[in-house]
């Protein structure tokens, strides 16, 4: 949530702030009213509760019971403004940082740089589901009459390439030596405490998503009625919480997590495009950064998360380019998005493969996560999270950049020594 004073002292900067990330300004108006309302109904409920204590003292029976029928009634007013005060509140997007792009859609996304040349074929190059059905590696039509649409078996060498994937993640991101050089090399002003490898749980209570400002698009999300549980989007989803309600020592901070996580969407606003193959699937595994830092270092801790997604993209040596997301295109609970868009021969374009959000204090805020500052006093922390990679996405970059002309696929140098191949489905083409 928005600081309640920012929205009571300054609501024209918050209007034009969510009507940028295409949210209603008159929910600034909602809002105010019934603050207001809220307000005086819990100062008359003061005052009430005061005149009770002054009753009781001069043993007014009558006067008494009188005035504790008006303070239950005030209390159930005051209940009802508070909800629907907070209804309101939480609808409220954050307000985008003064570096974001003013913007309506993804085409108005700006490319801030470019790492990598893009590959020369001299052959067609096939897209990542011709090549991984040629070699056995992905298998949609068995997993289609299993569990429908939208789902695919990972076999063989791809499996071993995921886990290469999880390993080379997980040995970077828990070395400060190899932080701290990030950290120089990137420019950035961040400390080198290294992650804490987690395996967080797949499923969420609603009330903890919607405090994570994540449970819409609601239609995208996969609910056990049952057990009134949503199966988590991204490990963020579940890492976020993590501190709930908790009051973390400063000198704890950065708190740092790497979350590895099957994760679950329904994609439910792509039908039609972006279906073929592993691209945009139900179930997808995917590895992903969370952090809670002071409020004076969040910024300088989404610059390292974005510095970390380029190394490991390097390392990787697959082309990639960097892109400032818009007002319009970026999330609710963002004050600053940055992707990146990996090369993707077969499709001759860039997509997506990263996204790296810095949300300040808007759900910590929600979450009750603060910082308690070595003088003892508190206030919210600031939330980072990123993708260090969406597994899937990432296995379509490899496939489609490392495609021999014979049809195999070459391994990326940093991932050999976790197979112990510089070729996988050579076996298969031979």
């Amino acid at each position: 949530m928005i600081d309640v004073s920012l929205l009571r002292n300054e609501p024209e900067k918050v209007k034009k702030g969510i009507a940028a990330k295409k949210a209603d300004p008159a929910l600034v108006d909602t809002f105010l009213e019934l603050d207001g309302k809220w307000r005086k109904c819990v100062a008359e409920l003061d005052a009430l509760r005061a005149k009770q204590n002054e009753l009781s003292k001069k043993r007014e029976v009558e006067a008494a019971k009188s005035n504790k029928e008006e303070i239950k009634k005030k209390e159930e007013e005051a209940a009802t403004l508070e909800k629907e005060r907070e209804e309101v509140w939480g609808q409220i997007p954050n307000l985008p940082s003064d570096d974001t792009p003013i913007g309506k859609s993804e085409e108005d996304n700006k490319v801030i740089r470019s790492w990598g040349k893009t590959p020369k074929f001299d052959f067609e190059p096939l897209d990542h589901l011709a090549l991984g059905e040629k070699l056995g590696f992905i298998d949609v039509a068995h997993a289609s009459a299993v569990a429908g649409t939208r789902f695919a078996y990972l076999k063989g060498d791809a499996v071993r390439l995921e886990f290469a994937l999880v390993q080379f993640t997980l040995e970077t991101l828990t070395d400060e030596a190899k932080l701290a050089a990030i950290a120089k090399k990137a420019g950035v002003d961040a400390s080198a405490k290294p992650f804490v490898p987690v395996v967080p749980p797949v499923m969420v209570r609603p009330d903890v998503l919607r405090k994570m400002a994540r449970l819409e698009p609601v239609d995208d999300r996969f609910y056990l009625p049952k057990d009134d549980l949503f199966l988590a989007g991204s490990a963020e989803h579940t890492l976020g919480p993590l501190h709930m309600d908790d009051v973390i020592r400063e000198e704890l901070l950065p708190v740092r997590y790497l979350g590895f996580s099957t994760s679950f969407r329904r994609e439910s606003g792509s039908y039609g495009k972006d279906t073929r193959g592993i691209i945009r699937v139900h179930q997808f595994d995917k590895l992903e950064m969370e952090s809670f830092t002071a409020p004076e270092h969040s910024f300088a801790e989404h610059d390292f998360f974005v510095a970390i997604q380029e190394h490991l993209m390097q390392q990787l040596e697959i082309p990639y380019q960097v892109v400032a997301v818009c007002t319009g295109d970026m999330g609710g609970p963002d004050t600053k998005q940055t992707d990146i868009e990996a090369w993707m021969p077969g499709q001759g374009k860039y997509r997506e493969t990263h996204t790296a959000d810095l949300m300040t204090d808007y759900q910590a805020r929600r979450l009750g996560t603060k910082v308690r500052r070595p003088d003892g006093k508190t206030e919210f922390a600031h939330m980072n999270d990123a993708t260090a990679f969406a597994i899937g996405r990432t296995l379509v970059a490899i496939f489609e950049n490392y495609q021999t002309k014979e049809g195999a696929i070459r391994v990326p140098k940093v991932l050999q020594k976790y197979i112990g191949k510089e070729i996988i489905g050579k076996e298969v083409i031979t």
